[in-house]
């Protein structure tokens, strides 16, 4: 096995549990290392520190997948698989879809599970776990009983690894265009080409939590997607509820889960740019009672955090001006860059300059079944913050 020695001081964030070891950190390796190669890491004194696998052409340069003296083998992947498994048996039990293995807080990192009724969607999105892909699908098949298994490895995080993007069928033929049950509502999920792996996972129980919020309230869910939070919002007592979105394809798809649930006539979608519609609306003075913010990260990296939060205050402002008096903003970033006190700290600004005010709600973040690692802040990305307008 290669050997991975780091600089003086760097294996304090290891030890602590963090995965991730950068270029940097490296003092010398003693081999000559392939991409995804299991590799064994130690301190300057040469003491132990974990295993993990290397990829040179990675910042990241090494994922610890164990601190302890043990083989990474099949018995060690089916350890790691059937943990992440009963997580989800404990938090999530009720759910049809749901993701099954996350990352790093599953101790797995590069590797994503996400389980749709009786099909797997996976990602391997590092060298490392695609050179376990073989092990890891046959211990999927062994111990979820999959009808089948999809991969989305058209995830860009891919190119920084040296690897294609590609996506298709790993075990089985079946339609890439499924139906779900979320909460008793049904969702057509197109999991060959929609966002992610064809849904929003980790805002479930924000979905969920908007049922409670909503009856007799017009609605407007701005980057509405396939319509999550607005068939919600109609199943759960909403008077009205329009959906803002780019995507031809997901708009008409947001409008197939209104009509497949009865609410055709309750569930409007507008195909267009959520900033200049916001703006439009604005112009002409439309309120509601309940809006939704749900944008997609507007920065994948810090060298654009300023400008993503230019983007996020605008948004956030025009909604602000749209609601009624009383009225609810549900408004949510998915940018790990963005961390929470600045997300807040973007919205205290938005409101001065919208001159209203609200109170907190609640303060809200990812489903359970994308756990956070205390010690790898990485693992927790979404904020979701839940903003009454008062006088």
């Amino acid at each position: 096995m290669l050997k991975i020695t780091l600089h003086k001081g760097r294996e304090r964030r290891p030890l602590a549990g963090h995965p991730w070891i950068y270029q940097g950190e490296i003092q010398r390796i003693e081999g000559d290392p392939a991409p995804g190669e299991l590799a064994e890491v130690c301190d300057a004194r040469g003491r132990f520190v974990g295993r993990g696998y290397i990829n040179p052409r990675s910042q990241i340069a090494v994922r610890l997948l164990t601190w302890q003296d043990e083989a990474i083998d099949e018995l060690f992947l089916r350890r790691r698989i059937q943990a992440a498994i009963d997580l989800r048996k404990r938090c999530v039990a009720d759910a049809e879809a749901y993701r099954v293995v996350f990352g790093e807080a599953d101790l797995l990192p590069g590797l994503i599970v996400d389980r749709y009724g009786e099909v797997l969607v996976v990602q391997f999105l590092t060298a490392g776990m695609e050179a376990l892909s073989g092990a890891l699908v046959n211990l999927l098949i062994d111990l979820l009983q999959p009808r089948g298994i999809y991969a989305r490895n058209d995830a860009p995080a891919r190119e920084l690894e040296g690897l294609e993007r590609t996506s298709g069928f790993l075990r089985g033929q079946f339609d890439t265009l499924l139906q779900i049950s979320e909460g008793g509502v049904r969702f057509w999920v197109d999991i060959a080409s929609g966002q992610k792996t064809g849904w929003f996972l980790d805002q479930r129980e924000n979905r969920l939590r908007l049922r409670s919020l909503v009856e007799g309230r017009e609605v407007l869910d701005a980057f509405c997607y396939t319509g999550g939070f607005g068939v919600h919002a109609a199943v759960a007592g909403a008077r009205s509820a329009v959906g803002i979105e780019l995507s031809k394809e997901a708009a008409a798809l947001a409008m197939r889960n209104a009509e497949l649930n009865g609410l055709g006539e309750l569930v409007r979608v507008v195909e267009g740019n959520a900033f200049d519609e916001l703006r439009s609306m604005d112009r002409e003075r439309r309120q509601f009672d309940l809006i939704v913010l749900d944008p997609p990260a507007f920065t994948k990296g810090k060298e654009a955090l300023e400008s993503a939060i230019r983007g996020y205050k605008e948004i956030n402002l025009r909604a602000m001006k749209l609601l009624r008096e009383g009225g609810i903003l549900i408004t949510c970033s998915c940018s790990y860059h963005l961390p929470a006190e600045l997300f807040r700290e973007m919205l205290v600004e938005a409101a001065a300059d919208a001159h209203r005010r609200f109170r907190v709600i609640e303060l809200r973040t990812q489903a359970q079944d994308h756990p956070i690692l205390l010690h790898v802040r990485e693992t927790q990305y979404l904020k979701c913050a839940i903003l009454e307008a008062i006088s």
